[in-house]
């Protein structure tokens, strides 16, 4: 399987992109707290997926894509808690939550053809 070829890894792969140039003008204070925390989870996405296509058997690659579902559910989380606290625009959230949305929808489908 070449990760690349996956759409659900290429959409995360961009929300990833995404998440990093937003959190680049968070406040110094959340370095180490909420930017950190949401850069990890987003690129823990593609990375899950990446990691998973690389197993050989489909019951290790849902457990790679499970795990992928789960660090987008908490970047969903993070990019709230961003939101709650202004560190995003109104066009930065809406654009981000779209592509949460794309992201969460292709992926769930993925794991729906994976799964036997």
């Amino acid at each position: 399987r070449d990760y690349k070829k996956i759409k659900a890894w290429e959409l995360a792969h961009r929300l990833t992109l995404s998440v990093y140039r937003s959190t680049a003008h968070f406040p110094a204070s959340e370095q180490f707290g909420i930017t950190s925390q949401l850069r990890r989870a987003a690129s823990s996405v593609p990375a899950n997926i990446a990691e998973g296509s690389g197993r050989t058997t489909d019951k290790d690659f849902l457990r790679f894509l499970d795990i992928a579902l789960g660090s987008l559910k908490e970047t969903e989380c993070f990019l709230q808690l961003s939101n709650d606290l202004n560190y995003l625009d109104e066009t930065e959230w809406m654009h981000l939550g779209e592509q949460v949305n794309e992201s969460l929808r292709c992926l769930v489908g993925f794991i729906k053809a994976v799964r036997p």
